[in-house]
């Protein structure tokens, strides 16, 4: 690696932290020959459930070289969004609010990750900022941004870049952060120095595998058809029986396996102002069942909820509220 590439990468890593994002690795674009047959197999398996955009561009997934021609790295950027106001009933030792202001225990409940704006629209605005510095400083080159928006292994190429661990819960982790972090990428055709991967500290702790109720996980692997956010938020069909009284109160998303994670009790509360809760309470179940499509565009045209629609979620919460 030239002198060159090494300089880039640490003036990258200043202008991504002056961006906002927590971290920033590097990994040299190739093929991930290494994850082909464990893809194929988790597919074969149908652990994809009914994303069967899963099973498209299968090779693309695994080479992002087929996604910008002449790449040569894949610069992974990992952002906060772990809220002040966060709590946690199946572990004390994290953070709470005092107010609990967002998250009422007796109301439906939404994943963390979707209490501020769409983080797509926040992260790709911010990524194309990045890269309009980058231009300036080292000329111009090839690109593509993305974030969960591409037949890309993100967790695989954030592991390859050094910005943490796929732990068993299949989350990436990072020990000084847990795992409330997006993630998003930035392929190009610059030479920039690689960062080397980091060892898994999960040791023997099965906490994640443990604590989830649909019985989801298992070490290092999840059957998605199972998981409370795919069943709340993919899941276009009703959710099946077998899951009455599984899900814990989860209406869009979930994050019990966070919440259980002891690395993730060193998150911070994120600094970025487009993540704040976009509604000071979130609505009971009454609310949402009454709630109009006029209110809910009104409450939710910014927010990744709009994924699920009214209509998806009062299928969720009606499935809650079975009695």
């Amino acid at each position: 690696m030239n002198i060159q590439a090494s300089s880039r990468k640490q003036s990258l890593i200043r202008m991504a932290s002056e961006t906002g994002f927590m971290h920033c690795g590097v990994a040299t674009a190739r093929r991930l020959d290494e994850e082909s047959d464990r893809l194929e197999a988790w597919l074969k398996e149908g652990r994809q459930g009914e994303m069967h955009y899963m099973e498209r561009y299968f090779d693309e997934r695994l080479d992002p070289r087929r996604l910008l021609k002449g790449c040569r790295s894949v610069i992974v950027l990992l952002h906060n969004y772990f809220p002040d106001s966060a709590w946690n009933s199946a572990d004390p030792s994290l953070p709470r609010s005092h107010s609990m202001r967002t998250q009422n225990p007796t109301n439906p409940k939404i994943a963390r990750y979707a209490w501020g704006e769409d983080y797509h629209r926040v992260l790709k605005d911010k990524m194309h900022h990045l890269v309009e510095r980058m231009k300036f400083e080292f000329g111009n080159f090839n690109y593509r941004v993305f974030t969960d928006s591409a037949p890309l292994l993100e967790k695989s190429w954030a592991s390859l870049a050094g910005a943490g661990w796929i732990g068993k819960n299949t989350n990436l982790l990072q020990k000084q952060t847990g795992s409330y972090f997006f993630l998003s990428e930035i392929l190009c055709d610059l030479e920039l120095e690689p960062d080397d991967p980091v060892q898994d500290h999960c040791g023997q702790c099965t906490r994640c595998i443990d604590a989830c109720p649909t019985h989801a996980l298992e070490a290092y692997r999840l059957d998605a058809s199972k998981c409370i956010s795919y069943l709340t938020i993919e899941l276009r069909q009703n959710i099946p029986e077998q899951f009455e009284n599984q899900m814990d109160g989860w209406a869009f998303g979930c994050d019990i396996c966070q919440e259980v994670c002891p690395w993730n009790r060193f998150s911070k509360p994120h600094q970025e102002p487009r993540f704040q809760p976009l509604q000071a309470s979130w609505p009971s179940a009454e609310e949402w069942l009454s709630m109009s499509e006029s209110e809910f565009e009104a409450k939710f045209q910014h927010s990744p909820i709009t994924r699920a629609g009214l209509g998806g979620m009062q299928k969720n919460i009606r499935f809650l509220t079975i009695p």
